[in-house]
């Protein structure tokens, strides 16, 4: 039987043989390498990896892992969690021994044809450059993102810990997190920087950049671990329901935290809740939509009595994470049971068929002038609106971004449609392909959802990223309602989004 997943973090504590600690640099793993406890190095195959280490010490705390790996045994192992660590491509490998073979002084190297042919070494070189230049395109998470250095498995602080992007790495993906604030942020292009994991880097960031991981004295493993199940937890196979449709819901929400009334009003709780929200607000979504598990008779509609079925049970999947992680486990179970509340009311807020009740109230405070966010339930409704819009704001983005966004959700609906049509069941409104399309969708979800909930948000914000958004908006309409004029026979979608989860 052949398993194959990606190699675990080896234990810390397996002593180095000392012929080998002797050596300077780093170990290469070889097939017969009994590093790994084998008793058969047969066994192992297409094994790739090193270690970089400390003389000094005598365990190798310094862990990188360059490639993935096959392994062959009839036992097999235990499989790591799927998407802890993420896949690296190992072909880097032969570039940097070619590199350090050329950079190697010639006079160590006098038996080697590559110094004694002059076209073999410019024919090296220029494969140098080609591999380094490949590199420099596909950056590549490494292990030492999650094993930062041996003071911190000794215990001891690191001056600059809160960094977690592997140095070696970080460089695009770095540019890119210092314009997190910027309402164009590409997070498509962030995603592919951060080779699958734009939830946990992004989240990661925003939490220390405001400084909250110190503030409430945070575990950096427990949040690791946290931010890690939380992205596992989404299914990659939902076209738009998954993690990097949060990590762009958290990179909205953060927007709007920077808005001048909400920077200088709300708490350090307000923005922690609603960061965690922006990322949990969809968590272990199915890819369907509330009237789909009605009307199959789905368990979780069962359980919440057919009442935000989708936003209660995302509600409660990131108040198991939380247990499961402990990542507030130091604070009393008064503050965890608060926390947990205040949660559940943001997530439960995102819930579109309750979207008229939280607009009426929101617009109500706003004409009578007294929304006051010194008053700690007007903060909670306005961090609710703001997630709320947040959870929508692709049609605000730019035409680019929007699109894809659009063809998205789209493609999801249309898919359950399909199932639906297969069961012989009537599909759902927005999800039958064959009385439906695209341009209509977004026309009628711009029209009757999205446009009326940001023109009150630019009533109470009246900034100049609210004004952008709108001008978005009002452009991605016009696209919209063109390319319906353009079809051969317009029909007009229904307006049935107050059954759809977004």
């Amino acid at each position: 039987m052949e398993v194959c997943y990606q190699l675990p973090v080896l234990p810390l504590d397996r002593p180095v043989p000392k012929h080998v600690l002797s050596r300077r640099g780093a170990i290469s793993f070889s097939s017969s390498s009994a590093l790994f406890g084998c008793t058969n190095p047969r066994q192992l195959s297409q094994r790739r990896g090193a270690i970089s280490y400390d003389s000094s010490d005598q365990t190798a705390l310094y862990i990188r892992m360059l490639g993935d790996v096959r392994v062959r045994s009839r036992a097999g192992f235990v499989s790591e969690r799927r998407g802890s660590h993420p896949y690296i491509d190992f072909r880097i490998l032969h570039c940097n021994d070619r590199k350090k073979a050329l950079n190697t002084s010639p006079h160590n190297y006098e038996s080697n044809q590559v110094w004694r042919d002059p076209e073999l070494l410019r024919s090296a070189h220029s494969e140098v450059d080609v591999s380094l230049s490949a590199r420099n395109i596909r950056r590549l998470l490494s292990f030492q993102r999650y094993l930062r250095s041996s003071r911190f498995f000794r215990g001891v602080s690191a001056q600059n810990s809160l960094h977690i992007l592997d140095e070696d790495y970080n460089g695009q993906a770095k540019c890119m997190l210092e314009k997190v604030g910027n309402w164009n942020f590409d997070i498509f292009l962030f995603d592919r920087l951060t080779n699958g994991n734009s939830l946990v880097t992004l989240t990661f960031h925003l939490l220390s950049q405001q400084g909250l991981i110190e503030y409430f004295h945070l575990d950096m493993v427990k949040l690791r671990r946290f931010l890690v199940m939380i992205q596992e937890d989404y299914h990659s196979q939902n076209p738009y329901h998954n993690a990097v449709h949060a990590a762009d819901v958290t990179q909205a929400m953060y927007c709007y935290l920077q808005e001048p009334k909400l920077a200088k009003s709300f708490t350090p709780l307000d923005v922690l809740l609603g960061l965690i929200a922006a990322a949990t607000h969809d968590l272990d979504h199915p890819g369907v939509n509330q009237p789909f598990l009605v009307k199959t008779n789905h368990y979780l509609a069962t359980l919440y009595k057919n009442t935000s079925v989708l936003e209660n049970h995302h509600w409660r999947s990131a108040v198991g994470l939380l247990r499961e992680s402990g990542l507030f486990s130091h604070l009393t179970l008064e503050e965890r049971q608060q926390m947990e509340s205040h949660l559940g009311s943001l997530i439960l807020a995102t819930d579109i068929s309750q979207q008229n009740i939280y607009l009426n109230q929101f617009k109500s405070h706003l004409d009578k002038e007294d929304l006051s966010l010194q008053n700690p339930i007007n903060r909670q409704l306005v961090l609710q609106i703001a997630l709320k819009c947040a959870d929508i704001c692709n049609p605000c983005r730019t035409w680019e971004l929007s699109k894809q966004w659009s063809e998205k959700v789209t493609e999801e609906f249309f898919y359950q449609g399909d199932i639906e049509r297969k069961c012989k069941m009537e599909p759902s409104p927005l999800c039958d392909r064959h009385t439906t399309n695209i341009a209509n969708i977004q026309f009628s979800f711009i029209d009757f959802l999205v446009e009326p909930l940001f023109v009150e948000w630019a009533r109470f914000s009246n900034t100049r990223l609210s004004q952008t958004m709108l001008g978005h908006l009002g452009l991605n309409k016009a696209s919209w309602k063109g390319m319906i004029e353009e079809q051969p026979c317009s029909t007009e979608a229904d307006p049935a989004f107050d059954n759809t989860d977004s």
